[in-house]
Protein backbone atom coordinates (compact mmCIF):
# COMPACT_ATOMS: atom_id res chain seq x y z
CA UNK A 1 0.00 0.00 0.00
CA UNK A 2 1.45 3.37 -0.70
CA UNK A 3 1.72 6.20 1.34
CA UNK A 4 -0.63 8.24 -0.42
CA UNK A 5 -3.19 5.00 -0.22
CA UNK A 6 -2.38 4.66 3.58
CA UNK A 7 -3.01 8.29 4.15
CA UNK A 8 -6.38 7.95 2.65
CA UNK A 9 -7.08 4.61 4.64
CA UNK A 10 -6.30 5.97 7.82
CA UNK A 11 -8.02 9.38 6.81
CA UNK A 12 -11.00 7.48 6.15
CA UNK A 13 -11.03 4.92 9.36
CA UNK A 14 -10.88 8.27 11.07
CA UNK A 15 -14.28 9.18 9.43
CA UNK A 16 -15.67 6.25 9.94
CA UNK A 17 -14.85 6.08 13.90
CA UNK A 18 -15.90 9.44 14.40
CA UNK A 19 -19.81 8.59 12.39
CA UNK A 20 -20.28 5.94 14.57
CA UNK A 21 -18.98 6.71 17.86
CA UNK A 22 -15.98 4.44 18.09
CA UNK A 23 -13.13 5.77 20.44
CA UNK A 24 -10.83 3.26 19.36
CA UNK A 25 -10.01 2.98 15.70
CA UNK A 26 -8.50 -0.47 15.77
CA UNK A 27 -11.66 -1.83 17.58
CA UNK A 28 -14.14 -0.31 14.26
CA UNK A 29 -11.42 -1.94 11.94
CA UNK A 30 -11.59 -5.71 13.69
CA UNK A 31 -15.31 -5.13 14.39
CA UNK A 32 -15.35 -4.53 10.35
CA UNK A 33 -13.46 -6.99 9.39
CA UNK A 34 -15.40 -9.53 11.47
CA UNK A 35 -18.54 -8.60 10.37
CA UNK A 36 -18.78 -7.17 6.94
CA UNK A 37 -16.97 -9.71 5.03
CA UNK A 38 -18.62 -13.05 4.06
CA UNK A 39 -15.60 -15.23 4.36
CA UNK A 40 -15.11 -18.76 6.10
CA UNK A 41 -11.55 -19.38 6.04
CA UNK A 42 -8.26 -16.32 5.79
CA UNK A 43 -7.62 -13.54 6.80
CA UNK A 44 -9.24 -10.21 5.51
CA UNK A 45 -6.23 -7.47 4.26
CA UNK A 46 -6.40 -4.14 5.26
CA UNK A 47 -6.07 -3.32 1.63
CA UNK A 48 -9.54 -4.96 1.28
CA UNK A 49 -10.88 -3.63 4.21
CA UNK A 50 -10.13 -0.31 2.61
CA UNK A 51 -11.97 -0.73 -0.66
CA UNK A 52 -14.96 -1.90 1.50
CA UNK A 53 -14.96 1.53 3.33
CA UNK A 54 -14.21 3.81 0.29
CA UNK A 55 -16.84 2.17 -1.50
CA UNK A 56 -19.35 2.66 1.25
CA UNK A 57 -18.16 6.11 1.64
CA UNK A 58 -18.44 7.13 -1.79
CA UNK A 59 -22.53 5.86 -1.61
CA UNK A 60 -23.19 6.89 2.02
CA UNK A 61 -24.02 3.65 2.69
CA UNK A 62 -23.62 1.73 6.50
CA UNK A 63 -21.67 -1.36 7.04
CA UNK A 64 -22.80 -2.27 10.47
CA UNK A 65 -26.49 -2.34 9.21
CA UNK A 66 -25.70 -4.77 6.48
CA UNK A 67 -26.52 -2.36 3.49
CA UNK A 68 -23.11 -2.95 2.05
CA UNK A 69 -20.80 -5.89 2.68
CA UNK A 70 -18.38 -7.70 1.16
CA UNK A 71 -16.95 -11.16 -0.55
CA UNK A 72 -13.23 -11.16 -0.93
CA UNK A 73 -12.28 -12.31 -4.15
CA UNK A 74 -9.16 -14.52 -5.74
CA UNK A 75 -7.21 -11.21 -6.26
CA UNK A 76 -7.64 -10.19 -3.42
CA UNK A 77 -9.97 -7.80 -3.98
CA UNK A 78 -13.31 -7.43 -2.89
CA UNK A 79 -16.89 -7.69 -4.89
CA UNK A 80 -18.84 -5.03 -2.78
CA UNK A 81 -22.44 -6.27 -1.90
CA UNK A 82 -25.11 -4.02 -1.44
CA UNK A 83 -28.82 -4.94 0.27
CA UNK A 84 -32.15 -4.56 -0.94
CA UNK A 85 -31.90 -1.63 2.09
CA UNK A 86 -29.04 0.02 0.56
CA UNK A 87 -30.34 0.27 -3.44
CA UNK A 88 -33.17 1.82 -2.06
CA UNK A 89 -31.06 4.54 0.23
CA UNK A 90 -29.15 5.59 -2.50
CA UNK A 91 -31.89 5.53 -5.05
CA UNK A 92 -34.02 8.11 -2.68
CA UNK A 93 -31.18 9.83 -1.78
CA UNK A 94 -29.86 10.81 -5.07
CA UNK A 95 -30.73 14.51 -5.67
CA UNK A 96 -32.65 13.89 -8.94
CA UNK A 97 -34.85 11.35 -7.62
CA UNK A 98 -38.25 12.03 -9.03
CA UNK A 99 -39.92 8.67 -8.50
CA UNK A 100 -40.64 5.28 -9.78
CA UNK A 101 -42.95 2.74 -10.37
CA UNK A 102 -43.10 -1.23 -11.66
CA UNK A 103 -45.17 -2.26 -14.66
CA UNK A 104 -45.96 -6.08 -14.54
CA UNK A 105 -46.08 -8.29 -17.79
CA UNK A 106 -49.61 -10.07 -18.17
CA UNK A 107 -47.48 -13.36 -19.12
CA UNK A 108 -47.56 -15.39 -16.44
CA UNK A 109 -45.07 -18.08 -15.93
CA UNK A 110 -46.11 -21.36 -14.19
CA UNK A 111 -44.07 -24.16 -15.29
CA UNK A 112 -40.78 -23.08 -14.14
CA UNK A 113 -38.96 -25.56 -11.98
CA UNK A 114 -39.51 -24.98 -7.93
CA UNK A 115 -40.28 -21.26 -8.76
CA UNK A 116 -43.21 -19.90 -7.44
CA UNK A 117 -46.00 -18.55 -10.80
CA UNK A 118 -44.40 -14.83 -11.96
CA UNK A 119 -44.79 -12.27 -14.32
CA UNK A 120 -42.49 -13.15 -17.14
CA UNK A 121 -40.71 -9.81 -16.96
CA UNK A 122 -41.22 -6.49 -14.95
CA UNK A 123 -40.15 -3.24 -16.04
CA UNK A 124 -38.75 -0.55 -13.38
CA UNK A 125 -39.59 3.00 -14.85
CA UNK A 126 -37.73 5.61 -12.76
CA UNK A 127 -38.11 9.77 -13.35
CA UNK A 128 -35.71 11.88 -13.34
CA UNK A 129 -35.86 15.16 -12.69
CA UNK A 130 -34.51 17.26 -15.54
CA UNK A 131 -35.70 14.90 -18.32
CA UNK A 132 -38.13 14.57 -20.77
CA UNK A 133 -38.76 11.15 -20.65
CA UNK A 134 -38.33 8.27 -18.26
CA UNK A 135 -35.65 5.65 -17.79
CA UNK A 136 -37.29 2.00 -18.16
CA UNK A 137 -35.70 -1.61 -18.15
CA UNK A 138 -37.54 -4.86 -18.11
CA UNK A 139 -35.64 -7.77 -16.55
CA UNK A 140 -36.45 -11.21 -18.28
CA UNK A 141 -37.26 -13.73 -15.65
CA UNK A 142 -35.74 -16.59 -17.85
CA UNK A 143 -32.71 -14.70 -18.19
CA UNK A 144 -32.12 -13.69 -14.52
CA UNK A 145 -33.68 -16.93 -12.70
CA UNK A 146 -31.18 -19.02 -10.16
CA UNK A 147 -32.35 -22.63 -9.86
CA UNK A 148 -31.76 -24.27 -6.00
CA UNK A 149 -28.37 -25.58 -5.28
CA UNK A 150 -28.70 -29.45 -6.09
CA UNK A 151 -25.85 -31.68 -4.30
CA UNK A 152 -24.80 -35.29 -2.94
CA UNK A 153 -25.09 -35.80 1.10
CA UNK A 154 -20.66 -36.65 1.57
CA UNK A 155 -22.73 -39.16 4.46
CA UNK A 156 -24.89 -41.55 2.62
CA UNK A 157 -24.72 -40.25 -1.66
CA UNK A 158 -28.22 -39.28 -1.30
CA UNK A 159 -29.22 -36.22 -3.82
CA UNK A 160 -30.67 -33.44 -2.04
CA UNK A 161 -31.69 -29.65 -3.31
CA UNK A 162 -31.61 -26.39 -1.06
CA UNK A 163 -33.99 -23.57 -2.45
CA UNK A 164 -32.79 -19.86 -1.99
CA UNK A 165 -35.04 -16.65 -2.41
CA UNK A 166 -35.60 -16.91 -6.13
CA UNK A 167 -37.75 -20.21 -4.91
CA UNK A 168 -39.50 -18.89 -1.69
CA UNK A 169 -39.94 -15.16 -3.21
CA UNK A 170 -39.51 -15.39 -7.40
CA UNK A 171 -41.88 -12.22 -7.92
CA UNK A 172 -39.79 -10.10 -5.65
CA UNK A 173 -36.17 -11.37 -6.83
CA UNK A 174 -37.13 -10.28 -10.18
CA UNK A 175 -38.36 -6.61 -8.97
CA UNK A 176 -35.43 -6.10 -7.48
CA UNK A 177 -33.32 -7.18 -10.36
CA UNK A 178 -35.39 -4.53 -12.47
CA UNK A 179 -35.03 -1.97 -9.47
CA UNK A 180 -31.15 -2.30 -9.32
CA UNK A 181 -30.87 -2.54 -13.13
CA UNK A 182 -32.81 1.06 -13.95
CA UNK A 183 -31.16 2.46 -11.24
CA UNK A 184 -27.76 1.62 -12.79
CA UNK A 185 -28.85 3.34 -15.73
CA UNK A 186 -30.91 5.94 -14.29
CA UNK A 187 -28.15 7.23 -11.83
CA UNK A 188 -25.05 5.87 -12.97
CA UNK A 189 -23.96 3.40 -10.21
CA UNK A 190 -21.25 1.59 -11.01
CA UNK A 191 -18.82 -1.35 -8.96
CA UNK A 192 -21.26 -2.37 -6.87
CA UNK A 193 -23.39 -5.73 -6.65
CA UNK A 194 -26.76 -6.98 -5.28
CA UNK A 195 -26.10 -10.40 -3.04
CA UNK A 196 -27.28 -12.69 -6.29
CA UNK A 197 -24.92 -11.10 -8.37
CA UNK A 198 -22.05 -11.37 -6.08
CA UNK A 199 -22.51 -14.92 -5.23
CA UNK A 200 -22.40 -15.55 -9.22
CA UNK A 201 -19.31 -13.78 -9.27
CA UNK A 202 -17.57 -15.54 -6.30
CA UNK A 203 -19.11 -18.94 -8.19
CA UNK A 204 -17.33 -18.05 -10.93
CA UNK A 205 -13.89 -17.91 -9.36
CA UNK A 206 -14.46 -20.91 -7.42
CA UNK A 207 -12.32 -23.73 -8.17
CA UNK A 208 -13.95 -27.48 -8.16
CA UNK A 209 -12.08 -29.92 -5.88
CA UNK A 210 -13.28 -33.32 -6.15
CA UNK A 211 -13.04 -35.69 -3.47
CA UNK A 212 -12.57 -33.34 -0.70
CA UNK A 213 -14.18 -34.27 2.63
CA UNK A 214 -12.70 -31.01 4.15
CA UNK A 215 -14.21 -28.39 1.61
CA UNK A 216 -17.54 -30.27 2.78
CA UNK A 217 -17.61 -29.73 6.35
CA UNK A 218 -19.43 -27.27 7.68
CA UNK A 219 -17.95 -25.14 10.24
CA UNK A 220 -17.78 -25.53 13.78
CA UNK A 221 -20.01 -21.64 14.12
CA UNK A 222 -22.70 -23.37 11.74
CA UNK A 223 -23.04 -26.45 13.33
CA UNK A 224 -23.61 -24.57 16.78
CA UNK A 225 -25.82 -22.11 15.22
CA UNK A 226 -27.74 -24.99 13.56
CA UNK A 227 -29.95 -26.58 16.65
CA UNK A 228 -30.58 -22.72 18.04
CA UNK A 229 -32.45 -22.23 14.82
CA UNK A 230 -34.04 -25.29 14.77
CA UNK A 231 -35.24 -25.10 17.96
CA UNK A 232 -36.89 -21.01 17.80
CA UNK A 233 -38.34 -22.33 13.98
CA UNK A 234 -39.94 -25.39 15.57
CA UNK A 235 -41.24 -23.49 18.65
CA UNK A 236 -42.65 -20.51 16.41
CA UNK A 237 -43.04 -21.78 12.93
CA UNK A 238 -41.08 -19.48 11.63
CA UNK A 239 -39.07 -21.55 9.12
CA UNK A 240 -39.05 -18.79 6.07
CA UNK A 241 -37.33 -16.72 8.76
CA UNK A 242 -34.40 -19.20 9.42
CA UNK A 243 -33.97 -19.88 6.25
CA UNK A 244 -34.12 -16.05 5.90
CA UNK A 245 -31.28 -15.74 8.31
CA UNK A 246 -29.12 -18.85 7.20
CA UNK A 247 -29.33 -16.94 3.91
CA UNK A 248 -27.82 -13.01 5.52
CA UNK A 249 -25.43 -14.86 7.59
CA UNK A 250 -23.90 -17.91 5.32
CA UNK A 251 -22.82 -19.37 2.51
CA UNK A 252 -21.34 -22.12 0.40
CA UNK A 253 -20.65 -25.45 2.61
CA UNK A 254 -21.93 -23.70 5.66
CA UNK A 255 -25.18 -22.58 3.63
CA UNK A 256 -25.58 -25.44 2.29
CA UNK A 257 -25.71 -27.64 5.23
CA UNK A 258 -28.07 -25.37 7.28
CA UNK A 259 -30.78 -24.86 4.48
CA UNK A 260 -30.94 -28.70 4.35
CA UNK A 261 -31.18 -29.68 7.90
CA UNK A 262 -33.62 -26.61 7.99
CA UNK A 263 -35.65 -28.13 5.73
CA UNK A 264 -35.16 -31.13 7.10
CA UNK A 265 -36.57 -30.41 10.30
CA UNK A 266 -39.60 -28.39 8.60
CA UNK A 267 -40.53 -31.73 6.79
CA UNK A 268 -40.53 -33.58 10.17
CA UNK A 269 -42.12 -31.13 12.18
CA UNK A 270 -44.64 -30.64 9.19
CA UNK A 271 -45.44 -34.07 9.30
CA UNK A 272 -45.62 -34.48 12.65
CA UNK A 273 -48.23 -31.93 13.53
CA UNK A 274 -51.25 -33.55 10.89
CA UNK A 275 -50.98 -36.47 13.32
CA UNK A 276 -50.92 -35.42 16.51
CA UNK A 277 -53.85 -33.19 15.01
CA UNK A 278 -55.97 -36.26 14.16
CA UNK A 279 -54.92 -37.75 17.41
CA UNK A 280 -56.75 -34.68 19.08
CA UNK A 281 -59.91 -35.18 17.13
CA UNK A 282 -60.23 -39.29 17.86
CA UNK A 283 -62.88 -40.76 19.58
CA UNK A 284 -60.79 -42.32 22.16
CA UNK A 285 -59.20 -39.01 22.97
CA UNK A 286 -62.08 -37.08 23.91
CA UNK A 287 -64.34 -37.51 27.20
CA UNK A 288 -65.55 -41.36 27.98
CA UNK A 289 -68.77 -40.48 30.05
CA UNK A 290 -71.25 -39.63 27.28
CA UNK A 291 -73.21 -36.63 27.06
CA UNK A 292 -76.78 -36.42 27.09
CA UNK A 293 -78.58 -33.62 25.23
CA UNK A 294 -81.49 -34.32 28.10
CA UNK A 295 -79.31 -33.19 31.06
CA UNK A 296 -78.79 -29.74 30.24
CA UNK A 297 -80.85 -28.08 32.46
CA UNK A 298 -83.16 -24.96 32.49
CA UNK A 299 -80.90 -23.39 34.45
CA UNK A 300 -78.01 -23.24 32.44
CA UNK A 301 -79.95 -22.48 29.32
CA UNK A 302 -80.46 -19.03 30.92
CA UNK A 303 -76.97 -18.26 30.06
CA UNK A 304 -78.09 -18.74 26.18
CA UNK A 305 -77.61 -15.65 23.94
CA UNK A 306 -80.92 -14.14 22.88
CA UNK A 307 -82.93 -16.09 19.92
CA UNK A 308 -81.31 -19.64 21.21
CA UNK A 309 -83.02 -22.27 21.56
CA UNK A 310 -83.57 -24.74 24.41
CA UNK A 311 -84.64 -28.73 23.23
CA UNK A 312 -85.66 -27.11 19.92
CA UNK A 313 -88.33 -24.31 22.62
CA UNK A 314 -87.30 -20.53 21.57
CA UNK A 315 -85.49 -18.97 24.54
CA UNK A 316 -85.79 -15.37 25.63
CA UNK A 317 -82.68 -14.22 28.15
CA UNK A 318 -84.37 -12.48 30.91
CA UNK A 319 -82.27 -8.84 31.64
CA UNK A 320 -82.86 -7.30 34.67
Amino acid sequence: MTTNSKNQATTLVKKFADKFNFPDEKKLIDTLKATAFKIKDGVVTDEQMSALLIVADQYGLNPFTKEIFAYPDKQNGIVPVVSVDGWSRIINQHPDMDGLEFVYSDDIVTDLPDAKSCSSWIECVIYRKGRSHPVRVKEFLDEVYRPPFEGTSKNNGSPYKVSGPWQSHTKRMLRHKSLIQCSRIAFGFVGIYDQDEAERIIEGQAEVVIDSAASQEPSDNAKRILPKLIKRASENASWQAALDYAGENFFGVDLNFISQELNKAKATAEAVLPAAQNEAKSPQSSATAPVHEESVSNDAATQAVPGATVNNKPHRQHLS
